[in-house]
């Protein structure tokens, strides 16, 4: 009776012991799991801050380069009004002539510049209007950027889409309709949008390849600035460009954050941008 009464107890001593143990391990798995999702997300974010920072110093590198190419212009008219003034010494021509030359061309000269000036400031005042529209949590997911007289606003895919899909998810909503609202107030502009991905190959239901996710994304992103905040649909384009326009190189998750991305270009309306600009004098 006692050797019954022992095994018992040595019985349901390892039977708690093995409760233990199996409630310990669903623990350690459940904190293992969320510790692996808080690091991926970690990671994510890092990504996309180190592409941030990337992005800004390319803005100041393009900056620079444009003061640059400013000077080497300035340059190269001073040099040909030396020029000028060098051969009509030499070739005893009207000076009233070369004069009235001269200001026909710094007559062009200045309507040119003031057509670029006209459309680079009604750029800049677009691309402050949506930058102070944004908060500062949504500027670490969206690049704002005018380049030769273009506004291209770049949005990540983790911001927009659902893991690996076309289909845009709700924390995309007010971002979405910040920039909409730019370009229903910004009549005279066109809108593409552009889908934009990295080399990673994906297979899905309906979507073959890279080329059918850009494009597909491209199309939500219009559709939704279409039906849910009224952006008229003639001034919208979709396109896809694939992984085939990347930023940078795909080897590194930095290099993949910045590909996967999907862009909002705002151009002037070409034929209105052709009356300002005119026809050229004719060349004497």
């Amino acid at each position: 009776m006692k050797k019954n009464f022992m095994f018992v107890a040595i019985a349901a001593g390892l039977l708690l012991s093995s409760c233990a143990s199996k409630k310990d391990l669903v623990n350690c798995q459940t904190e293992n799991k969320q510790l692996t999702t808080s690091l991926q997300s970690a990671r994510e974010d890092l990504a996309a801050r180190t592409a941030r920072v990337q992005s800004l110093e390319e803005q100041l590198a393009a900056q620079k380069a444009a003061l640059a190419e400013q000077k080497k212009q300035m340059a190269k008219l001073q040099n040909s009004l030396d020029k000028s003034l060098t051969n009509a010494s030499q070739n005893n021509v009207s000076i009233e002539k070369l004069v009235d030359q001269i200001n026909e061309s710094n007559q062009y000269i200045r309507h040119l510049v003031e057509v670029k000036s006209k459309s680079d400031s009604l750029n800049l005042v677009l691309q402050n209007n949506l930058t102070r529209s944004l908060s500062k949590e949504e500027l670490k997911e969206v690049d704002v950027q005018v380049l030769k007289g273009v506004v291209y606003i770049s949005l990540a895919d983790n911001m927009l889409y659902k893991s690996g899909s076309y289909e845009i998810n709700d924390r995309a909503a007010q971002t979405l309709e910040k920039i909409a609202k730019i370009i229903t107030d910004y009549k005279d502009y066109d809108v593409l949008i552009e889908g934009n991905t990295d080399d990673v190959p994906i297979s899905k239901q309906n979507i073959r390849n890279n080329w059918d996710l850009s494009c597909l994304r491209a199309s939500s992103v219009v559709q939704c600035l279409q039906t849910k905040y009224g952006v008229d649909p003639k001034r919208l384009t979709a396109g896809g460009r694939g992984q085939y326009n990347p930023l940078q190189s795909n080897d590194t998750e930095v290099g993949r954050q910045r590909n996967r991305r999907t862009q909002i270009i705002i151009t002037p309306k070409l034929d209105e941008f052709m009356e300002l600009i005119g026809e050229a004098p004719e060349t004497k």
